[in-house]
């Protein structure tokens, strides 16, 4: 039950982020927003740094958990075309509904991180299956530092994403094919 109550109220903690920011994420936004007693938040939570703590936790959980699911559902890159319709599915899902929230927490997050170490440590990119399966598609075609190029790949779409969702928009087909062939070469 515990985990439970700590997963909800992570979740409902990025809720407040995405909508109020930064400075409106507390322990009373959070407790009000679920709906909880005051104080509640405080409990599972019991400084601001375990609230980010616990909601950036929460937000890695559901980032990998996406591009786990992306990749294993997608069929493997042959061409450049699938990677180029992988890469603007993603930023269409960071910049819309749920990934859109998601994006808004995730930087806001990752400003905070700049004086948080600790949330830093949490935030770093992971491994999953969209980035290997990105670091294979460049390996495959003869990249010296595959690992390099898929991070720094990957680095520009996130920027790219972090653009529209600051600017509004999306992200045009071009960007990404102009991205993989500097990757490429």
């Amino acid at each position: 039950m515990v985990s439970d109550r700590r997963t909800l109220l992570a979740d409902t903690a990025l809720d407040v982020l995405a909508d109020e920011g930064i400075r409106g994420l507390t322990h009373r936004a959070v407790d009000r927003r679920a709906a909880l007693p005051s104080g509640t938040t405080s409990a599972y939570f019991r400084t601001r740094a375990a609230l980010l703590t616990g909601l950036v936790t929460r937000l890695v959980q559901l980032d990998q958990a996406e591009l786990h699911a992306a990749a294993g559902s997608a069929p493997p890159l042959r061409t450049v075309e699938d990677l180029v319709d992988g890469l603007v599915l993603l930023a269409r899902q960071r910049l819309s509904g749920e990934g859109r929230r998601r994006s808004l927490a995730r930087y806001a997050c990752a400003v905070e991180s700049v004086r948080a170490p600790e949330l830093r440590a949490i935030l770093l990119p992971r491994e999953n299956a969209g980035r290997a399966a990105v670091r294979h598609f460049l390996a495959e075609r003869g990249v010296a530092d595959a690992e390099n190029r898929t991070h720094t790949l990957l680095t520009c779409v996130d920027g790219l994403v972090f653009d529209r969702l600051v600017s509004g928009g999306d992200v045009p087909r071009e960007a990404f094919d102009g991205l993989i062939a500097a990757a490429l070469r």
